[in-house]
């Protein structure tokens, strides 16, 4: 649980140096954040499973590439479950930002000891 926490905070770090970079991701505070990651945590939890099961054909085509997409529906249905908090401007941005948060939550995870 704790470490669950943590991976939550970090996920959330990485949300609002998203949001200093790219002028299209909008967050609202650091409680924004938090709420963005705890929601993008339970869907890549639940939802992302079932997707990268129903898109496996074409991901081994792609060789994986297409994991990208994945990673960014499950972004885009937390920029739609939360409303005005946080918000991506198009899809195209919303890949590139999906994108970014993978390869940050691999950096910042990096220094976290299990």
């Amino acid at each position: 649980m704790k470490n669950w926490l943590l991976h939550i905070l970090v996920n959330a770090i990485a949300i609002i140096i998203v949001s200093f970079v790219f002028s299209s991701v909008e967050i609202e505070g650091f409680i924004g954040a938090l709420i963005a990651a705890l929601i993008l945590s339970i869907l890549n939890a639940i939802v992302r499973p079932i997707l990268v099961i129903l898109t496996l054909p074409i991901t081994v085509l792609t060789l994986g590439l297409f994991l990208l997409v994945v990673n960014a529906i499950t972004l885009a249905m937390t920029d739609a479950l939360l409303g005005s908090t946080f918000e991506i401007a198009g899809f195209g941005m919303t890949i590139i930002a999906a994108l970014v948060i993978s390869l940050l939550n691999l950096v910042l995870n990096s220094f976290i000891k299990d």
